[in-house]
C-alpha cells in the first residue's frame, strides 16, 4: 500500500456476515483499505470463520449477526450471503444502525428491494450493492474514453452473459453487465424481450425457482433490447451455452465514430465504426490506469479495493455510492421488465409501477400456484430444470 493514512480521517468499523468466497474477498478489501478496519466475522460454519479469520488475524468470530453488531459496534457490515438471505439479515443489520454492503442481487423481487431503501432512507443509512466491476479499472477506462468522445456519440450496445442458464443468469452476473451499462447510459427506460426454453417460446409452465436463492426466473435463452435516454438501445443475450464460457461476458459500444470491446480485464477500441474485412483498421488496446495509493502488493482485487475506496468516500461526504442501493434495485427491475415482457410479449416501461413479482402474476392469472424450489447447487438444479 503506498498511500499514506490521513492521520484526522475517519476509520470505519466493518463486520463481516459470511465468510464463503464472496465474503472473502469483501474481507481482503476491507483489510487492505487504510480507512477500514474488520472487528468482527460471522458465520454459521466453524471451519470459514476460522480459515478467514486466521488469514486476516481477526480474532473476533460469531455465529450471532445480533451479539457481533452489539459488541463490536460496526459503521457498516457486509452481507455477502444467499441472495433468499438478504431482505431478513439486512433489516436486522439496519435496525441496529449499521450502513450495508449487501452482495449482488440486492434482492429477489423489488418490494424487498423497496422496503429495504425505505427502510435505510428513515434511519438515515447507506447501501451499497456489491457491484464492483461498476466502480472497477476497465469499467474507468471506459468511461473516459467516452468522455474524451474517442468513439463519438454512443448508439448502441451489444453484450452477453457467461452462458448460464437465462432467468438464472440475469439475477447473477446479469446484474453486473445492466449496473455497468447504467454507469454510462443512466437508467434504463424500457425493455422488449424474447425468452425461449426447449427451443420454443417459454410458456407459464416454464417458471422457476432459480438455484442458489435468486429467486423465481424465466428462460433458459433470452433475448431483451433496452432502451435508454437519447434514443440509445443495447441488445443483451442470456443465452445458456453447453458450459458456462468466462470469456463470453463482455459488452461493446457502437459510437458513431468508433468502438469499444469492455470485459473485467481488459478493453479495447477500433477506430471505425463499422469493421471491413481487409481495412487498415484494427483493434487496440487501451491501457487501464491502476487504482491510485493500491499499487503494493495485496491479496485484495483492485477492483474490490476501488469499491470498497468509493463506499468509504460516499460516507465521508454523505453521499450515494456508486453502487447504491438505488442502482442495484433498478438492477433487478430491468430483469423484472424483461421477464414481463417475454411472458407478456409486450413493451414495459420503467419503473414498473405494480411492484409484485410478474412471473409470479402471470401463473396466478393461468390459474398456476408459485413453483416448488428445486435443488440449491447450480449443477443439480441445471439438470433438474432442462431433463
Amino acid at each position: 500500500m503506498t498511500q499514506p493514512v490521513d492521520s484526522g480521517a475517519r476509520t470505519y468499523r466493518v463486520a463481516i456476515l459470511g465468510c464463503r468466497g464472496r465474503g472473502t474477498a469483501a474481507a481482503r478489501a476491507y483489510a487492505a483499505h487504510p480507512r477500514t478496519q474488520i472487528v468482527g466475522l460471522c458465520d454459521l460454519v466453524p471451519e470459514r470463520l476460522q480459515v478467514l479469520g486466521d488469514e486476516l488475524g481477526i480474532a473476533a468470530r460469531y455465529d450471532d449477526l445480533d451479539a457481533m453488531i452489539r459488541e463490536q459496534r460496526p459503521d457498516l457490515v457486509a452481507i455477502p450471503t444467499g441472495t433468499e438471505f438478504h431482505h431478513p439479515l439486512a433489516r436486522r443489520v439496519l435496525a441496529h444502525g449499521c450502513h450495508i454492503d449487501v452482495e449482488k442481487p440486492i434482492c429477489t423481487t423489488l418490494e424487498e428491494a423497496d422496503d429495504l431503501i425505505q427502510m435505510a432512507g428513515e434511519r438515515g443509512l447507506r447501501i451499497a450493492v456489491h457491484h464492483q466491476s461498476r466502480v472497477g479499472r476497465s469499467m474507468r477506462a471506459l468511461r473516459e474514453q467516452l468522455r474524451s468522445g474517442a468513439i463519438g456519440e454512443v448508439r448502441h450496445v451489444q453484450g452477453s452473459c457467461k452462458g448460464y442458464y437465462a432467468g438464472y443468469g440475469m439475477q447473477n452476473i446479469g446484474t453486473h453487465l445492466t449496473n455497468n451499462l447504467m454507469s454510462f447510459l443512466g437508467p434504463c427506460r424500457a425493455v422488449t424481450a424474447v425468452s425461449l426454453t426447449g427451443g420454443r417460446r417459454s410458456e407459464a409452465e416454464n417458471v422457476v425457482v432459480a438455484a442458489g436463492g435468486m429467486g423465481t426466473v424465466l428462460g433458459e435463452r433470452v433475448t431483451a433490447t433496452l432502451e435508454f435516454d437519447g434514443g440509445v438501445t443495447s441488445t443483451l443475450l442470456f443465452h445458456r451455452f453447453p458450459r458456462v464460457d468466462n470469456e463470453a461476458y463482455h459488452f461493446e459500444v457502437l459510437g458513431t465514430e468508433g468502438r469499444l470491446f469492455w470485459k473485467m480485464r481488459g478493453l479495447w477500441r477500433l477506430g471505425i465504426p463499422h469493421f471491413v474485412p481487409g481495412s487498415s483498421a484494427e483493434w487496440e488496446s487501451v491501457p487501464i490506469p491502476g487504482l491510485p495509493g493500491f499499487e503494493g502488493e495485496t491479496r485484495a482485487e483492485q477492483d474490490e479495493l476501488a469499491y470498497v475506496d468509493d463506499f468509504v468516500t460516499a460516507l465521508d461526504t454523505n453521499r450515494a455510492p456508486e453502487c447504491s442501493g438505488e442502482a442495484g434495485r433498478h438492477a433487478v427491475e430491468i430483469n423484472f421488465g424483461i421477464f414481463e415482457a417475454a411472458a407478456y410479449g409486450r413493451r414495459v416501461t420503467l419503473p414498473q409501477v405494480d411492484r409484485s413479482h410478474p412471473l409470479l402474476r402471470w401463473r396466478a392469472e393461468q390459474g398456476l400456484g408459485a413453483p416448488a424450489a428445486g435443488p440449491r447447487d447450480y449443477r443439480e438444479w441445471l439438470e433438474s430444470v432442462t431433463r
